[in-house]
């Protein structure tokens, strides 16, 4: 293992330029120290930058203490928290290797994941005491740390112990490059064990810069950081890019709507993000109807396709309601649309930011015309080399410098960019292809549906159909045909669901998007 980490780690050495990169907490704490930086929503406790360059220090140092070099790894699988974020510096600083665990992740799940980066040191939070105890005995971790005070082992050692006599000045600073690793950033692992995605100092450093400048980052921005920081959303969309700016986080633990209602009201947020789930979560809220976007100079929605409807009814707010693009290997962020854009193109992404570049190509790998279908192509400095220990992936992926994502998009004339669907989730129905987001879309805005997912199934005929998961929404009653007869007055026939299967709850991922690889398990039989 020693051998094949040490190669992966020369390789992206070598692949990429080696210029040096910046102690990023340092940097921000001289600029403007007395910035806010976080804020703890569940106390208010207010951190400047000065301040969580203090505790990032202490972290570093307690990990070099620990006998973590750079290189090592350091996994944490803990809700969001300020310490996880101090945790997340601290690697910056020593390039030690920051290995983030989805803790929707049962234990044997997490098992493989941890022998595949073989960390030195976990972080833990009370909530996955169980989950650690399964662990222990399976994963050769030399060290294990509770954010707790109260280990689930006598062994471990508790968080705040641990740091308690730490300087708070960086003791032995280290040279880092920019094609040095800072994070394993996990894909979604729908079609299989998730990769771990190496996201360098370099690719998070051009993420941040793409974002400050495409997307307008100011210092005075707040944002709600309540999407979990294992995911790639969590932690590059707004927070890294805020260090960047010297804008300021709200920490919250996860995902609460009423807390969410709080802090719009009282904490001056002009930055947020959600899923479309949290967007839909909200308007079904009782305090939708109040709500006020007035202070938000930005609401977008990533992760999956969201709702026309969605769209709709922030548009009667007039929130100028947008939805991004990204990817766990490539930023995540990639597009822009400007607002004037936004209610005449719902759904767009718009076009690609200062230092990305597109393509769309067909089969053949000829660039696709205006509107024509294909696969969207991504090439910057913010695309990972590759991925941990896995070189065969990253040769399939990253070809001739270009990122094939997996996911089809169009160009309008305008330069307007879409996301139609992932490819191997397209469905050919007679020659035709079907993308689901659109069929999901139209079924959402039926009044009695809650939840819709579209999949495959066999059919003798058309060799494929769609097959509608739905689950009905509280107080509502809907029945197959009702559903039939509503999509077919607004699509193309061949589009209409043959089949429908109601459930209560539609699986979702560890980044809230609808689980296709479960449904398609579970309702993806012939008729």
């Amino acid at each position: 293992m020693v051998n094949i980490v040490s190669n992966t780690v020369a390789q992206f050495t070598t692949a990429h330029a080696t210029d040096g990169a910046i102690d990023w907490l340092a940097q921000r704490a001289g600029l403007s120290p007395e910035r806010v930086a976080l804020v703890e929503a569940a106390t208010g406790q207010q951190i400047t930058y000065a301040e969580w360059n203090r505790r990032a220090n202490r972290v570093a140092n307690a990990l070099q203490r620990s006998g973590l070099q750079k290189g090592d790894r350091v996994a944490i699988l803990a809700m969001n928290c300020l310490e996880y974020l101090d945790l997340l510096f601290a690697c910056q600083k020593t390039g030690i290797v920051l290995q983030a665990l989805n803790w929707r992740l049962t234990a044997t799940e997490l098992e493989g994941l941890i022998d595949g980066a073989a960390p030195q040191l976990l972080v833990y939070g009370s909530e996955f005491a169980e989950t650690v105890t399964a662990l222990r005995t399976q994963v050769a971790v030399d060290q294990w740390i509770a954010l707790d005070p109260a280990p689930t082992d006598p062994a471990d050692r508790g968080w705040a112990d641990w740091v308690a006599s730490a300087a708070d000045t960086l003791l032995d600073p280290v040279a880092l490059s920019m094609a040095d690793p800072w994070m394993l950033c996990y894909t979604g692992g729908t079609t299989g064990r998730p990769k771990a995605a190496i996201l360098t100092q370099g690719t998070v450093t051009w993420n941040a810069v793409n974002t400050v400048t495409s997307w307008g980052l100011r210092p005075d921005d707040v944002t709600i950081l309540n999407l979990p920081l294992f995911h790639t959303g969590g932690l590059h969309v707004f927070t890294t890019p805020l260090v960047h700016v010297g804008g300021c986080s709200i920490v919250c633990k996860s995902v609460n709507v009423d807390q969410i209602y709080d802090l719009l009201q009282n904490q001056g947020v002009t930055l947020f993000l959600g899923v479309p789930t949290v967007f839909m979560m909200l308007q079904e809220h009782p305090r939708w109807a109040e709500a006020d976007f007035s202070h938000c100079r930005i609401v977008i929605s990533g992760g999956a396709s969201c709702p026309l409807p969605v769209f709709e009814r922030f548009f009667a707010k007039g929130v100028a309601f947008k939805t991004g693009y990204g990817l766990t290997e490539a930023g995540p962020n990639n597009f822009w649309l400007p607002d004037a854009y936004a209610a005449a193109k719902p759904g767009a992404v718009g076009t690609p930011l200062f230092h990305v570049q597109t393509r769309i190509v067909n089969a053949d790998g000829e660039v696709c015309g205006v509107d024509e279908v294909g696969d969207l192509l991504i090439r910057g400095p913010h695309v990972v080399a590759g991925y941990w220990n896995n070189p065969d992936a990253a040769a399939e992926t990253i070809a001739a410098g270009w990122l094939h994502t997996g996911d089809l998009a169009r160009c309008d004339a305008d330069g307007h960019y879409a996301i139609v669907g992932r490819s191997k989730d397209m469905i050919i129905s007679g020659g035709e292809n079907i993308y689901p987001a659109e069929v999901e879309s139209t079924m959402l805005s039926h009044p009695a549906v809650a939840e819709a997912a579209l999949i495959g199934v066999p059919d003798p005929h058309w060799s494929e159909v769609g097959r509608a998961i739905i689950v009905v929404r509280s107080g509502h009653t809907l029945t197959d045909e009702e559903l039939t007869r509503y999509v077919q007055s607004r699509l193309a026939s061949y589009k209409v669901p043959k089949s429908v299967v109601f459930v209560e709850a539609l699986p979702k991922t560890g980044a809230g998007k609808v689980d296709k690889k479960l449904l398609q398990q579970e309702y993806g039989g012939g008729a």
